[in-house]
């Protein structure tokens, strides 16, 4: 049986006050945030953090990708170390959880430690991970995952990333550096909003997170004939925007017809040239294919090729299929779900298994050592908005979980 310490909870005041302190960083006057990494706000933000790392009791220090480390001293500092943590930066209109709880909670368990003057086995770390919501690119060179030039990571309106990462510290010609390995940390485990509706609709407080989802994505171009409207007899066209439709419903029928818990969207959608009195010549569209096997990513990827073959031969268009994005599954770890679960039982509070259908930096984190991710619920659903909100108790259960499953990974972790 497990030893929770019952007596060692978070101080939910002071976790709720620092989310809001924060949010006030980038905030909008809509009541949202804004705070895009390597803009000013972002810089601000990562100052505040280091310095609620340096007052909980933690040395903090940089790596060569940006990512802000927080350091809480085990007994035994040649062990691998324990990690939480997520992300600040935002979406151009955010709201204030999405990863801000994840590193406020972490900086909140080990205040607690501190103050109680508890040191476990095993060293802390509470990780800031640079630029989650664009490049992952924090987690990505943590997991040494960086295989793209620098062209690659280039910002949005042409800014190179190095001098992006000398700002906040980072040197993009040393970022091979920042990689880490199974002997560094032992386990990652990272609190998050769920970003969706599954624990707020089934009234569930606490998610245990199986995995995160593997991501694929196609650009699809339909190329037909663009004729007249008027003087093209039906069977004589060949009309991209048919094939275009019948693509978007075969889709949806892949998801939601196969067996399984995938997800499958076409979210973009163009056409040329776009004009009422014209057969549409040319469409391009964009496939986005979510699961938590990648076998099953795979079987479903056959599925949809053999709907385009079809397609194309009764529409009598050509139709192409790019992958571009391919990101695998990562998988929890058993013995992660397992202490989650069970302090949660001790806790008393109701729990569910789901996987994350959403990209996190734990994905690039589970590729080296083991992972885990406990989530609380998101009113409606709601994320990346400044409707995103998660109440105090619900942000206070999800940081007690944390406390609690990090005091027992450290008992199950060799040190």
């Amino acid at each position: 049986m497990m030893a929770v310490f019952p007596l060692l909870t978070v101080n939910g005041d002071r976790l709720n006050r620092s989310l809001y302190q924060l949010a006030e960083i980038g905030k909008l006057p809509n009541g949202g945030v804004s705070r895009v990494a390597f803009t000013t706000e972002d810089l601000l933000a990562r100052q505040l953090v280091q310095s609620w790392m340096v007052e909980a009791g933690m040395v903090v220090f940089i790596d060569a990708a940006g990512n802000i480390i927080g350091r809480y001293a085990g007994q035994y500092e040649g062990a691998p170390a324990l990690a939480t943590g997520s992300h600040i930066d935002t979406v151009p209109v955010a709201g204030r959880y999405d990863g801000c709880l994840g590193v406020l909670a972490g900086i909140e368990m080990v205040r607690v430690l501190n103050e109680n003057k508890i040191q476990l086995r095993h060293p802390l770390e509470v990780i800031v991970f640079t630029d989650e919501e664009r490049s992952v690119i924090g987690s990505k060179a943590m997991a040494g995952e960086i295989k793209e030039g620098p062209d690659y990571y280039a910002r949005l309106d042409g800014t190179p990333i190095q001098p992006c990462l000398e700002k906040i510290g980072g040197h993009w010609s040393k970022i091979r550096s920042a990689k880490r390995y199974r002997s560094d940390i032992a386990a990652f485990v990272e609190l998050h909003v769920e970003q969706g509706g599954v624990l707020e609709h089934l009234g569930i407080p606490i998610g245990v997170v199986d995995g995160i989802v593997g991501q694929y994505r196609f650009a699809v171009t339909v190329v037909g004939r663009m004729n007249h409207a008027g003087t093209t007899p039906m069977h004589l066209r060949k009309d991209a925007l048919v094939a275009a439709a019948h693509i978007v419903l075969a889709v949806n029928r892949i998801a939601v017809e196969t067996p399984g818990d995938q997800v499958a969207t076409v979210g973009y959608f163009t056409i040329s040239p776009n004009a009422t009195n014209t057969v549409p010549g040319k469409v391009d569209l964009r496939i986005d294919l979510r699961d938590l096997s990648q076998e099953h990513l795979e079987y479903l990827l056959s599925l949809l090729k053999k709907e385009l073959d079809a397609i194309a031969a009764a529409t009598q268009t050509e139709i192409t299929l790019r992958q571009t994005l391919h990101i695998l599954p990562t998988l929890a770890a058993e013995p992660i779900k397992t202490v989650i679960r069970e302090v949660c039982e001790r806790l008393d509070l109701p729990y569910t298994h789901l996987p994350s259908r959403a990209g996190h930096d734990a994905q690039e984190i589970g590729r080296f050592t083991d992972m885990g991710m406990i989530f609380v619920p998101s009113r409606n659903g709601i994320s990346h908005s400044e409707d995103e909100y998660t109440s105090p108790e619900e942000c206070t259960q999800g940081a007690n979980v944390l406390l609690q499953t990090f005091l027992e990974l450290d008992k199950i972790y060799a040190v």
